[in-house]
């Protein structure tokens, strides 16, 4: 075994560590060493979002003394940032395993170290702890959620006093103080607790009466009230508010899907627990038949990412993409305001550079500005912070499954887009339409947008080596044409450069440095390659786009878009 690993094991076996902890390093190093290794080859990193990891014990994994030395590092820079005052922190978790107790873990250190702590009582959605944040007037918080990741995986997501996840300069400040926690002797583990207060339901009422204030047609849900609407919170947290907030908009003619809506961090029907898996969606889709519904969504573990299904113009269900879902979200916003005589001339709307660019194309044919920036809300919360005292902010989202209604929480929020989105499939078929034939309209009147995701797995030591080497093979070496199409642009965010591959011309990209390259294509297509940022993936997103001169010729457009996808894939080789 690698020195520097076995010096970090015996530190656990040695050290101040509860015996059950000792025991199961002994174990892993009697049975399983190379199990052993890969929880302590390195330090879980506490990244520009927090913590996300395996659950387990090593310094690899996510575990009550990497949680609390986390927080104590996080701690030190809040107390750091405000010195003098009172420092408040609210506290979430979903329902993963151990969240509970994470939680506790963190609202303990954080009081020990003098810090006024809000811990909500029982799990609740991520949103809700945003606008906590902005609602309570804290300085910072935490949420304890792995978000979509499978049920091995367990995080720690540290948040602002905007409510929005850590931008910089905090966040590579949080990460320095974190990283000066060498020991988990240097954690205040106790002795606060007369700083900690259990909040519920106040902090509940106050956030579903925001959510209601976003309803731009009320009178239209009263006439459609009884839209059959099928809602499945995959075992998570939705199940805490979203049956709820529909009710309170006037939908009375909900179906909660029942073997997927008690809490289980074990999440028994699902792989993936994660709307983007068609998988996860499956038994919300078999029910919606069922019944003839006129709409299926379902959310993930922390309510933060809503996957949508409706039927198409056969009768079919689809299940929709998160660029479909934000084009329709986008739209509706824009016309929708419109209508009611409510838009104002300084409204924008954000998105991030690898969704859909037909948002930018619905915007400006609508003079509404629309921003781009790097992905993750926190970015869209930046971007509304230095905006908001000249231009109105109406929604942000992103492809994955993504979205931000009104400015009053800063992170992406399933609950009040199932809410919204349900809204939006009311004011269809109060027309006698579809939300789908809304789409296809969207289509002939913006032009036929069709985006693919592939992600790549590389787990393991060896895994970030594979994905690094990926991506400076193509920053090195960038394609000269793919399946055909000239490469003319490019867009280099890791460098933040931005270079016209056919005369040379180069330009600064005024964005935050990240690890994106994006191609973009002769004939308008545009791909983008990104390791994620939370699992061990390098992800490739596909964008292609052609007329749609007629909804009667949709069908025969998406296979022209359909193979064009594919023949680019093979091209390069994925």
């Amino acid at each position: 075994m690698d020195v520097a690993i076995a010096d970090k094991v015996a530190v656990w076996l040695n050290g101040n560590f509860d015996e059950q902890t000792r025991q199961e390093v002994a174990r892993l190093q009697k049975e399983n060493p190379a199990e052993l290794a890969d929880a302590f080859y390195r330090n879980l990193e506490f990244g520009t979002g927090g913590l996300r990891g395996i659950m387990g014990v090593g310094t690899n994994r996510m575990n009550k003394y990497t949680v609390g030395m986390a927080t104590q590092g996080y701690a030190n820079y809040l107390k750091n940032s405000y010195p003098g005052g009172t420092v408040r922190v609210a506290i979430a978790h979903d329902c993963r395993n151990n969240s509970r107790l994470f939680a506790e873990i963190v609202a303990n250190v954080m009081a020990a170290n003098g810090i006024k702590v809000f811990l909500f009582e029982s799990l609740r959605p991520t949103p809700e702890l945003s606008f906590t944040i902005r609602h309570l007037g804290c300085q910072g918080g935490v949420v304890c959620t792995a978000s979509h990741n499978p049920k091995e995986y367990n995080g720690y997501k540290a948040y602002w006093n905007d409510g929005g996840q850590l931008v910089p300069p905090h966040d590579k400040n949080v990460i320095r103080e974190v990283e000066k926690i060498a020991s988990v002797d240097e954690v205040k583990w106790s002795g606060g607790e007369a700083n900690i207060s259990l909040i519920g339901k106040e902090l509940d009422e106050a956030y579903i009466n925001m959510v209601k204030g976003l309803s731009v047609y009320p009178e239209v849900i009263s006439r459609q009230h009884d839209l059959k609407i099928v809602y499945t919170p995959i075992h998570g947290t939705g199940i805490t508010l979203v049956p709820e907030v529909l009710k309170r908009f006037g939908f009375t003619n909900v179906n909660i899907v029942t073997e997927q809506a008690e809490p289980n961090g074990n999440f028994p029907t699902v792989v993936y627990p994660n709307p983007e898996e068609s998988e996860a969606m499956s038994i919300g889709l078999k029910k919606a038949k069922e019944l003839d519904a006129d709409i299926l969504l379902g959310t993930d573990p922390d309510a933060d990412r809503v996957g949508i299904a409706i039927k198409d113009k056969k009768g079919n269900w689809v299940l929709m993409n998160g660029n479909q879902t934000a084009v329709l979200a986008f739209n509706y916003m824009i016309e929708a305001r419109k209508a009611k005589g409510i838009a104002q001339a300084n409204d924008m709307v954000v998105k991030t550079i690898v969704t859909t660019n037909m948002i930018d194309t619905i915007a400006q044919q609508n003079n509404i500005k629309c921003y781009n920036v790097l992905t993750g809300f926190k970015w869209i919360a930046e971007l509304i912070k230095e905006k908001e005292a000249s231009e109105n902010y109406i929604i942000g989202g992103e492809e994955s499954y993504g979205l931000m209604i009104g400015a009053q929480l800063r992170d992406k929020d399933a609950v009040s887009a199932v809410a919204l989105l349900c809204e939006m499939a009311a004011y269809e078929k109060d027309k006698g339409r579809t939300l789908f034939d809304k789409l296809i309209d969207l289509y002939v009147q913006y032009g036929f947008y069709k985006e693919h995701l592939i992600s790549i797995t590389k787990k393991g030591m060896n895994g970030q080596k594979e994905i690094a080497d990926m991506m400076e093979g193509y920053r090195k070496n960038p394609p000269a044409s793919i399946d055909g199409a000239a490469v003319v642009e490019l867009l280099d965010y890791e460098l933040r450069k931005g270079k016209n591959l056919q005369t040379g011309e180069e330009w600064d990209i005024r964005l935050p440095k990240s690890n994106v390259l994006q191609f973009i294509l002769a004939d308008g297509g545009k791909i983008s390659a990104r390791p994620s940022g939370t699992e061990p993936k390098i992800k490739f997103y596909f964008s292609v786009n052609a007329p749609l001169t007629n909804a009667a010729d949709f069908e025969k457009v998406e296979a022209i878009l359909d193979a064009r996808i594919k023949s680019i894939i093979k091209d390069m080789a994925l």
